[in-house]
C-alpha cells in the first residue's frame, strides 16, 4: 500500500484550522461596547459598574500599562436563535499565546455577581443553553491592561515593569465582542481531531494502531461538507467513534491529572494584580467545576486563598461551596509557594504553619503534601521541616530545568540532613501547565523514568504562571484519554489520591540524600540585594520581637503583640515568595518590597523597645540585651546584664606600608593596596590567608548571561575577572581599631572599615558600595591555607556539606551555591569561617599553592551584586552596605556562633536590674531558633530548637518560670509523639537529639 501518511495529516491540519474550528461559532451578531477607565489604582467592583461608560468600537485602541478598564457590552439574543446555545466571544485583544502574561478580565453581571475570567485562552461567557430568544445580555468586564513585559524577544530592558516608568501608551486593541451561536458537534468535533491527530504523530510510523486512527480521520474528513460543517459534524464524528473507544493497554503509563493555574503571587505583574489574578481564576475554576462533573481543581499558597477572601467574598462563597464539595483542592501546606534556598530556619517553618493553619481553620483541611512546581531547588534541611508540620509529600517539576545533569528519578524518597525522608514526585510531563497535548502525555509516558517498577505521574493541568487555570477543551481531552489506546491513561485527581497511590505502587522507591539543587537560576542568590537584605533583618527582627516579648509576658504581663506578629510574619513569608525573594520580579515589586521591610522594621522595633523597657524597668544601670542563642562577654543568650569589655586592640604601621591590627588574639597585616595580605591566629601560630595572595578582594566580572538576565548567571562569567586592587585611600579609623579603604572602578565606588574588635578572634569588613554597574557581578573574595575537600554551608536548622573540587558535572554545575549565616572550612584541628549579615550566594574552589608547597588552598568568594537590565532594568543600582566576618581558628561551632553574633547586635539601654533568660539550654551544641508564646493564645511558652553541630547530643533545657507540663509538638504547636520523649525534672527538661534534629517543646506555665 502507498505510504499517504503526509498527506493526510496536511489535509487535518488545513480543514481543522480553516472550515471546522471557525464553524464552532457559526453565526454571530455584534455587542455594543461602552468603556470607563479607572483613574490610577483599580477600584472597588461597586464603583466599577457605578461608573459611566462612553461608547467605544472594536478596533480601538485602550489599555495603558497597568491600567483598570471597565466596559459594558450590551445586547439582545435574536428570536431566530430560540433553541440554541448561545455564548458571548470577548476578545479584548488576546494574543493566545500569552495566557497570564497580558490583558485579563473578570466578567459581572449588573448586580455585582462575578461571572467568570477572560483571559487568551478563554474568551468565552455562555449565555443560555439552550436560549429562548429576544434575551437582554448586559456584562461587565473588569478589565487589567497589564503590559507584556516578557515578550517574543525575551530579556530586553524594559520600563513597562513600574508603574511610575510605563508611560500611558494603550497597550491593546478591542478585537472582538460578539454574541455568537456555540455548536456543541462541531466543538466536540475539533477536540476529537485534535487528540486523535496529536496522539497519531507520536505513535511509531510502523505501528498499526497509527494507521487505524489515520484511516479513520480520513474518513471522517470526507465526510464533512465544507461548505456545511455544522450540518454534517455528527457524521465525521461517527467515523472517529471506533478508533476513540479503543482502551488503553493494561500495561499503560498512568497519569493523574489535577486542574492547576500555577499564579505567581508576584513576578511581571505587582502583588495588587496577583489578587485580581487569583480572583479572574478562581471564578473560572469554580464555574468549570459547576459544568464538568469529573473535574478536580487544586490551589495552592494560603496567601492567595486569604485574598480572595478579603477582596471578593462574592468569589469567596462559591470557592467554599466547590471545598465542601471536595472538588476545589487547598493544596501545599505553605502560606506561599517560597523560595526554600533562602529562607531561614524559623521562617520556612512558619510557612508551613501559617499555611496549615489556615485551611484548618477555613476548611477543617489537613494538608500532607508540599506542593512547590516551580521553586528554584530545595535545601537540605527541607525535608525535616515537612515531616514536623505533619505532611509527608513532596512535588516539583524546576528540577527538570537543570541544564547540565539530568536527575536521575520522578519519583524518589528524599533525604535530609537529619535523615529524614520525604516520599517526592517530579512530574514527568515537565510542565506545571499541562494543557493535554498529545505531546505533552506521550512525553510524560516516555520520559517516566520508574517504568517497570511504578506507573503512575501527575501532570499539573492549566495555564499558570500568570494563572488562568484550566479550559474546557483541556477536560474535553483528558475525558477521550482516561482509556483510548496508544496512550497513557488519564483520571482527574487530587493531589492526596495521586501520593496515596503512588506511595502504594512503589514503596521501595530509591532514596536521594541531600539538597535537590538547580542547576540554573543561580544568580537568584545575589539579584535585588535589598530585597535580600529586608528579609534576613526581617527574620531576625521578629525573633527578637517574639524573644523579649514573650519573656516580658511572663516575667511583667506585658501583653504579648499577638495579632501584629501574626501580620508581620504573614507579611515577611509572602516577600519570600520565589519570584520576589530571588529577585526575579519587575521593579514595582522590589520598590513596594523595600518599602514594606522598612515599615516592619520600624513596627518590630517599637515591640522590642517596649518589651525591653518593660524587663529592664526605670532605673540608670547599662544593660546589654543579647537575643542570639550563646552567651557573650558575660550576658547570657536570651538575657540582659552589665557588659564586661574584652581587652584592647592595637594599630600600627606597616614595614612595606599599609596598618597592622592585633588585639592578642588575631594579627592581622593590610597592606598599602588596602587589602589583607596575612590574618594570624596568634595561639595556633597559624596564618589564614593563602600564600601570595590577598584576601578581602574584591573582584569584578562580566556578566551577560544567554537568558533569564536575574535569574541566572553562566560560568563563562568567570572567564574575565577584574582584581580591585587600586585603592583611593588606605587610612587607620579614629577608633583605633580600624583601617578605612576607598576605591573607585567605572562609576561606582566603595569603602570598606577593617576592624579588629578587642578580644575577639574575627576580622569585621564593612562594605558600602555606591553601585552604578550594568551587567557586571561583584564577588568578595577569601585565599585561605586551608586544605579542604569539603565545606559546610548553613542551611535551616543545620548545615550541608559540598565539596570544593570538580571531579563529576554534578560538581561542576554547582559553581555558585547558597549559604545563610556562614560557609566553614576546616583542616583537622583548625578551620576558617566567613560569616554574613545579608548574603548568600557563594562559590568555593581549589588553588594550587604558590610558594612551591604543591599542597592546595581554598578560596571563598562572597556574592555582593549583579546588574541585570531584565525585568528589572536598574537592578540594585545605588548605596548597599554589607557586614562579613572572617574568623579564624574556629570549628563548626564557632561558626555557627559567629554567625548569629553577626545577625543579631546587641541591644544598650539603661535599666533597673538585669533581664534573666526566659529558657536557657546547657550545650552549644543545642541552638533555640524561637521562643514564643504559643499562636492559641494560652500563655504556654513555646520553645524551638535543634542540634546544630552535626552530631548526636544530650542537653538539658531550664526554664526561667514554674512550669506545670512539657508537650513535645509539632511546628503547629500540636502533641506530636515522634521522636525521643523529653525528660522532665521539675523547670527542666532533658532531651536527646540525632544529628540536626529539629525539636519544638510546649511549656505550660504553673
Amino acid at each position: 500500500m502507498h505510504d499517504d501518511r503526509t498527506l493526510v495529516e496536511a489535509r487535518l491540519r488545513r480543514v481543522l484550522e480553516e472550515r471546522i474550528r471557525p464553524a464552532v461559532y457559526p453565526e454571530t451578531v455584534p455587542l455594543e461596547v461602552a468603556v470607563w477607565h479607572a483613574p490610577g489604582e483599580p477600584v472597588p467592583v461597586a464603583a466599577g459598574l457605578a461608573a459611566e461608560p462612553q461608547p467605544i468600537e472594536v478596533g480601538a485602541r485602550w489599555g495603558a500599562p497597568w491600567g483598570t478598564s471597565w466596559f459594558r457590552v450590551t445586547g439582545t439574543v435574536p428570536p431566530a436563535w430560540a433553541g440554541k446555545t448561545v455564548e458571548a466571544q470577548l476578545d479584548l485583544g488576546f494574543d493566545e499565546n500569552m495566557p497570564g502574561f497580558q490583558c485579563e478580565g473578570l466578567v459581572y453581571r449588573s448586580d455585582g455577581t462575578p461571572v467568570k475570567g477572560l483571559n487568551p485562552r478563554n474568551q468565552w461567557v455562555r449565555i443560555g443553553a439552550p436560549v429562548a430568544g429576544g434575551e437582554e445580555v448586559v456584562l461587565h468586564i473588569e478589565a487589567a491592561s497589564n503590559p507584556v513585559v516578557l515578550g517574543y524577544h525575551p530579556f530586553v530592558p524594559t520600563p513597562l515593569g513600574d508603574r511610575d516608568t510605563a508611560g500611558a501608551e494603550p497597550q491593546y486593541t478591542l478585537t472582538r465582542m460578539d454574541l455568537a451561536v456555540f455548536d456543541q458537534p462541531v466543538w466536540q468535533l475539533v477536540l476529537d481531531l485534535e487528540v486523535l491527530g496529536e496522539l497519531m504523530t507520536e505513535l511509531p510510523a510502523e505501528s498499526a494502531r497509527r494507521h487505524d486512527i489515520l484511516r479513520a480521520v480520513e474518513r471522517a474528513l470526507d465526510a464533512v461538507d465544507l461548505q456545511d460543517v455544522n450540518g454534517t459534524a455528527e457524521r465525521a464524528r461517527e467515523q472517529l467513534a471506533g478508533v476513540l473507544s479503543a482502551p488503553a493497554v493494561p500495561s499503560a503509563h498512568r497519569i493523574s491529572a489535577v486542574g492547576h493555574a500555577h499564579i505567581d503571587s508576584a513576578w511581571l505583574w505587582p502583588l495588587r494584580e496577583t489578587v485580581r489574578k487569583v480572583a479572574r481564576t478562581t471564578s473560572n475554576m469554580t464555574a468549570l467545576i459547576e459544568d464538568e462533573p469529573e473535574f478536580v481543581f487544586a490551589m495552592s499558597q494560603a496567601q492567595q486563598w486569604a485574598w480572595v477572601k478579603e477582596h471578593r467574598p462574592e468569589v469567596w462563597a462559591r470557592v467554599k461551596k466547590a471545598v465542601a464539595e471536595g472538588r476545589f483542592v487547598p493544596a501545599g501546606g505553605m502560606w506561599v509557594e517560597s523560595d526554600t534556598n533562602m529562607p531561614g530556619s524559623e521562617a520556612m517553618a512558619r510557612q508551613f504553619v501559617h499555611g496549615k493553619r489556615f485551611f484548618l481553620d477555613e476548611f477543617g483541611i489537613e494538608n500532607e503534601e508540599a506542593w512547590l512546581p516551580d521553586t528554584f531547588g530545595f535545601a537540605a534541611g527541607l525535608p525535616q521541616i515537612i515531616r514536623a508540620a505533619g505532611s509527608k509529600w513532596l512535588l516539583t517539576q524546576k528540577i527538570s530545568w537543570s541544564q547540565t545533569n539530568r536527575f536521575p528519578h520522578h519519583t524518589f524518597w528524599w533525604e535530609g540532613i537529619d535523615g529524614t525522608r520525604i516520599f517526592t514526585h517530579f512530574p514527568p510531563v515537565d510542565t506545571y501547565n499541562c494543557s493535554m497535548k498529545g505531546s505533552e502525555i506521550a512525553h510524560a509516558a516516555r520520559n517516566f523514568r520508574e517504568k517497570g517498577r511504578a506507573r503512575h505521574s501527575l501532570a499539573p493541568t492549566g495555564w499558570g504562571d500568570g494563572g488562568g487555570g484550566t479550559t474546557r477543551e483541556m477536560v474535553a481531552k483528558a475525558a477521550r484519554l482516561r482509556d483510548l489506546e496508544g496512550s497513557a491513561t488519564v483520571v482527574w485527581e487530587t493531589p492526596r489520591a495521586f501520593f496515596q497511590k503512588a506511595e502504594a505502587d512503589y514503596p521501595e522507591a530509591p532514596v536521594w540524600v541531600g539538597e535537590l539543587y538547580l542547576e540554573l537560576h543561580r544568580a537568584t542568590l545575589t539579584s535585588q540585594a535589598r530585597t535580600k537584605q529586608g528579609n534576613r533583618r526581617s527574620e531576625h527582627l521578629l525573633r527578637e520581637a517574639e524573644l523579649w516579648a514573650a519573656t516580658a509576658a511572663v516575667r511583667t504581663g506585658f501583653p504579648y503583640p499577638y495579632e501584629e506578629l501574626d501580620r508581620i510574619w504573614k507579611t515577611v513569608l509572602l516577600h519570600q515568595f520565589h519570584d520576589i525573594l530571588p529577585g526575579s520580579s519587575i521593579a514595582w515589586v522590589h520598590r513596594e518590597a523595600r518599602a514594606t521591610y522598612e515599615r516592619i522594621a520600624g513596627e518590630l522595633n517599637d515591640i522590642i523597645g517596649a518589651a525591653q523597657r518593660a524587663l529592664a524597668g526605670e532605673g540608670d544601670r547599662d544593660l546589654v540585651f543579647n537575643a542570639a542563642p550563646h552567651s557573650r562577654a558575660g550576658v547570657p543568650a536570651g538575657g540582659a546584664a552589665a557588659h564586661r569589655p574584652p581587652r584592647g586592640t592595637s594599630a600600627a604601621a606597616r614595614a612595606d606600608g599599609g596598618h597592622v591590627l592585633d588585639n592578642g588574639l588575631l594579627r592581622v597585616e593590610i597592606d598599602a593596596r588596602g587589602l589583607v595580605v596575612s590574618a594570624r591566629d596568634i595561639a595556633a601560630d597559624r596564618e589564614t590567608v593563602a600564600p601570595g595572595r590577598a584576601a578581602c578582594l574584591l573582584q569584578l566580572h562580566q556578566d551577560l548571561p544567554n537568558m533569564w538576565d536575574a535569574w541566572d548567571v553562566d560560568s563563562f562569567y568567570r572567564n574575565t575577572v577584574t582584581d580591585l586592587t587600586d585603592a583611593d585611600e588606605v587610612s587607620a579609623g579614629e577608633d583605633g581599631i580600624s583601617v578605612r579603604v576607598v576605591r573607585s572602578f567605572g562609576d561606582s565606588r566603595v569603602t570598606q572599615v577593617l576592624s579588629l574588635p578587642p578580644g575577639e578572634r574575627r576580622l569585621e569588613i564593612d562594605t558600602e558600595v555606591d553601585w552604578h554597574e550594568t551587567e557586571k557581578f561583584l564577588k568578595l573574595a577569601f585565599p585561605l591555607d586551608l586544605h579542604a575537600e569539603r565545606y559546610a554551608s548553613e542551611t535551616q536548622f543545620g548545615h550541608v556539606f559540598r565539596p570544593t573540587h570538580t571531579n563529576t558535572s554534578w560538581e561542576a554545575a554547582r559553581f555558585e551555591a547558597c549559604n545563610h549565616r556562614f560557609v566553614h572550612l576546616e583542616e583537622p584541628g583548625w578551620g576558617v569561617a566567613v560569616v554574613n549579615d545579608s548574603t548568600y550566594g557563594h562559590d568555593v574552589t581549589r588553588t594550587v599553592r604558590t610558594d612551591g608547597d604543591r599542597g592546595t588552598t581554598t578560596t571563598v568568594r562572597v556574592s555582593l551584586l549583579r546588574a541585570p537590565r531584565f525585568p528589572d532594568p536598574e537592578t540594585d543600582q545605588g548605596v548597599h552596605r554589607f557586614r562579613h566576618a572572617l574568623v579564624p581558628g574556629v570549628s563548626i561551632a564557632g561558626a555557627v556562633r559567629e554567625g548569629w553574633r553577626i545577625n543579631l547586635p546587641e541591644r544598650r539601654l539603661t535599666g533597673a536590674h538585669e533581664v534573666a533568660p526566659l529558657v536557657t539550654v546547657d550545650n552549644d551544641a543545642v541552638v533555640i531558633t524561637g521562643v514564643k508564646l504559643a499562636d492559641d493564645g494560652s500563655g504556654d511558652v513555646v520553645v524551638r530548637f535543634h542540634e546544630a553541630h552535626g552530631g548526636r547530643t544530650r542537653a538539658t533545657l531550664t526554664a526561667g518560670f514554674a512550669v506545670a507540663d512539657v508537650t513535645v509538638t509539632d511546628l503547629l504547636e500540636r502533641p506530636w509523639d515522634e521522636g525521643a520523649p523529653p525528660e522532665r525534672d521539675g523547670d527542666r527538661v532533658t532531651v536527646r537529639l540525632r544529628p540536626f534534629e529539629l525539636a519544638t517543646l510546649r511549656l505550660r506555665r504553673a
